[in-house]
Formats: structure tokens, C-alpha cells, sequence
């Protein structure tokens, strides 16, 4: 066994373990199929997930996919369960039919924003996409408690960031701008923002890359 094998089976399984564990938690709480891998493209925006409808299809069904980016896998335990929960509540809404989101799966909508509460979380309002900005609070951190130990234990490497192409010149030169949930907006350099999280003084939630 590489060490490869050994990241990726311990990533992958306490990806699975928390998913299971929502799933018990909240019946609505579809299955799905884990993948994980680049959510960057190039460009300054980074995807720290996905749920995505009947992606894929096994002999006469259709399943649906959980996507986990590697790049946000630096933001630790808490972080990933809260955009596991994220998606967990995109998932609810297509079990329950509900139109949670507009513009292109951007906008997250009020109807969205009582389902993350429902599953847990504690949603901010975002100017650009809605109730999106997601943070676990300690009621919902001591339910995944056990969850939480085997993420914490499983996140021993993250994926790199792809350089941003779009101005002939890599993001780790030229740094990455990064907004809160006030919005503010802060320019930091790529090592330094893939450092650890930045968090707002004022709102208290962490600068995310746009």
C-alpha cells in the first residue's frame, strides 16, 4: 500500500462515514455517489462542492453525486462537515421537489436557507449568491462529534490550487482576493491564503477566494 492508497481510503471513508451519518440524522438525505477532486479551474474561483441531480446511472437507476473538492480540504474537519451539510440540504430539496436555487445553482434562496437550518447549520447572507456563506455551530458540532474525529484523522493532504491562466501569470504571484459575508475584500498572497483560514473581525466568518 502507497501512501497515495492510504490518503485516499481514509479520505473517501470518512467522506462516506459523514455522509451516512446525515443520512440518519435526516431521512430526505439522498444517496449518493462520492467524488472528489479539482474545484479550481484556472480561474480565481474555487468550488468547495457540489450535489449534483441524477448524475449517474446504474443498470435502470439514476444517483445522484456528491462532489467534495480537494483544495477545500485544507480548511479542516469542521469546514468540510459544513459543506457536506451544504450539499446534504441541495439534497433535500430534490427529494421534497423544492426549487432552493436560481441563476445557474448560484442564488441560494430563502427556501434554501430553512433547510440548512433544519439540517443544522447557521446560513449568511451572501449579496452575490444568496444564503450560501455556511458555518457549523457547536450544537451541531457535538452531534458529529464521532464524525468530526475520523475527518480530522482523514484530512492529512489537500489538492493544490490550479494556477489562474487568465492573465498569462500564475495566482501564487500575483495573489488570490478574498471576500467575508460583510463583504469585505482583502488581497493575500496564494501560500498565505492557502495557509489557514482568514477570519473577519467584524463578521467573524472566514475571506473566501471568489
Amino acid at each position: 500500500m502507497t501512501d497515495s492508497d492510504t490518503i485516499t481510503g481514509l479520505l473517501v471513508a470518512a467522506l462516506e462515514t459523514t455522509w451516512a451519518a446525515i443520512r440518519a440524522q435526516h431521512p430526505d438525505v439522498p444517496d449518493v455517489v462520492l467524488t472528489v477532486g479539482s474545484g479550481s479551474a484556472g480561474n480565481s474561483e474555487l468550488k468547495l462542492g457540489h450535489f449534483a441531480p441524477n448524475r449517474w446511472i446504474r443498470g435502470e437507476f439514476e444517483l445522484h453525486e456528491l462532489f467534495i473538492g480537494g483544495e477545500g480540504l485544507q480548511r479542516g474537519a469542521v469546514d468540510v462537515l459544513g459543506t457536506l451539510l451544504h450539499e446534504a440540504a441541495h439534497g433535500v430539496a430534490t427529494t421534497r421537489d423544492i426549487k432552493d436555487t436560481s441563476r445557474q445553482g448560484r442564488w441560494h434562496n430563502e427556501r434554501y436557507r430553512a433547510l440548512g437550518e433544519e439540517l443544522g447549520l447557521t446560513l449568511a447572507h451572501d449579496p452575490k449568491i444568496g444564503w450560501s456563506t455556511t458555518t457549523v455551530p457547536d450544537q451541531t458540532r457535538e452531534r458529529y462529534r464521532a464524525e468530526l474525529d475520523e475527518l480530522a484523522f482523514a484530512l492529512v493532504a489537500y489538492r493544490r490550487r490550479e494556477p489562474d491562466r487568465r492573465g498569462g501569470r500564475k495566482s501564487n504571484n500575483n495573489g488570490v482576493t478574498a471576500e467575508c459575508a460583510c463583504p469585505r475584500k482583502i488581497r493575500v498572497s496564494q501560500s498565505v491564503y492557502d495557509a489557514g483560514p482568514i477570519y473577519c473581525g467584524n463578521c467573524g466568518e472566514p475571506f473566501r477566494v471568489e
